[in-house]
């Protein structure tokens, strides 16, 4: 099965976003947009231990957005694999919409959701 363009530029969309979210919690840890995202006080940003969190929380953000581009661009199994890791996000943001704020299902799995949609249809 091949990947179809509108799957391929959704699924990079995603990885991109996880790469957004990469530099919200690695490099821009205690700025005002990761305050805002996260509802959390700058100087709370500061404190060692959540930003140690959000740093470690950021490569592992970081390393979905590559796996993610493997799939779609140098896989031989490029449609599996990337639905797999499309299903794994949606499910992480479903655990955090439960967890944490409903909107989670939408700001970080919708648009995995589309793609991951995207990868069935024929177009």
């Amino acid at each position: 099965i091949k990947m179809t363009i509108l799957s391929t530029i959704l699924a990079t969309l995603v990885a991109l976003e996880f790469f957004y979210i990469m530099y919200i919690e690695t490099i821009a840890t205690t700025s005002d947009a990761t305050s805002r995202i996260f509802n959390i006080a700058k100087n709370d940003l500061k404190n060692e231990t959540i930003n140690v969190l959000l740093k470690n929380q950021g490569v592992y953000n970081g390393l979905i957005g590559l796996g993610l581009l493997y799939s779609i661009y140098l896989s031989s199994a490029s449609v599996e694999i990337t639905r797999l890791i499309l299903i794994y996000i949606i499910l992480v943001a479903l655990y955090g919409s439960v967890t944490s704020n409903k909107k989670i299902i939408l700001t970080q799995g919708g648009l995995a959701i589309l793609a991951l949609i995207a990868t069935f249809l024929n177009f």
